[in-house]
């Protein structure tokens, strides 16, 4: 069984009388440390998907699955608990909590679930360690560059060591040098995890780092590329 299944996913919304087709029955699979990047220009229906692949939408038609477990029928609350335990997000725009210190954004996962404050803070300062920051544990967002912010995220995502972590296009608002830097740290740290890492993306270049690459075009899945060997699975 793969840690994510995606089946036959299609999604129309209503606008007025127009109905808009943005996932048309997409499917494929992704393994347990492994680096999927869901590659599509704007208004492929990439960021859909993403929003059906963590719970954050419905879709019309077909179904996720997350270590077996449908979270395409989860009732909200269930799904708060299960993304809690299981998953883990990074954004583009960091949406780092802008009062509290890079050590209180990186624990605060780990407060939802209920874990004390000593615990949390080694955890949280460890992780800042290993992003390269333990010397702006103290700092706030406005003291620290986009890069540094963005790794601030990283941290907050993983230091819960969810199986898998979603981050949507998260080297959008970072240079490229800075970009290369942020990929090759969310990638060694979920490798060295064995977290499945999903990244939803534009950027032909973030591919390099990937185990598959699934491309999107008008909500259909036009090739899933793995390791090197191209495979057809949509017609």
């Amino acid at each position: 069984m793969s840690l994510i299944e995606v089946k036959d996913i299609k999604k129309v919304y209503r606008l007025g009388s127009e109905k808009v087709h943005a996932l048309r029955g997409v499917s494929f699979n992704i393994e347990a440390g492994e680096v999927c990047v869901i590659l599509g220009k704007s208004g492929s229906g990439k960021s859909t998907l993403l929003n059906m692949m963590a719970g954050l939408e419905k879709p019309t038609k077909g179904s996720v699955k997350i270590k077996g477990e449908a979270v395409t029928k989860m009732s909200e609350k269930r799904l708060a608990i299960f993304r809690q335990k299981n998953v883990g997000f990074i954004f583009q725009s960091y949406n780092l909590m802008g009062a509290l210190t890079a050590l209180e954004n990186v624990a605060m996962p780990l407060t939802f679930r209920g874990i004390g404050s000593k615990r949390r803070n080694a955890a949280a300062k460890k992780m800042l360690e290993n992003v390269g920051l333990g010397d702006r544990v103290k700092h706030k967002p406005n003291q620290m560059s986009g890069g540094q912010q963005q790794r601030v995220g990283i941290a907050r995502a993983l230091v819960g060591k969810a199986e898998v972590v979603f981050a949507d296009e998260p080297t959008g608002n970072l240079d490229s040098k800075t970009s290369a830097e942020v990929m090759k740290l969310m990638v060694d740290i979920c490798k060295h995890n064995n977290q499945a890492l999903v990244i939803v993306t534009h950027d032909g270049s973030v591919g390099q780092y990937a185990d598959k690459i699934v491309s999107i075009l008008d909500g259909e899945v036009q090739n899933i590329v793995v390791k090197g060997e191209k495979k057809h699975e949509q017609a």
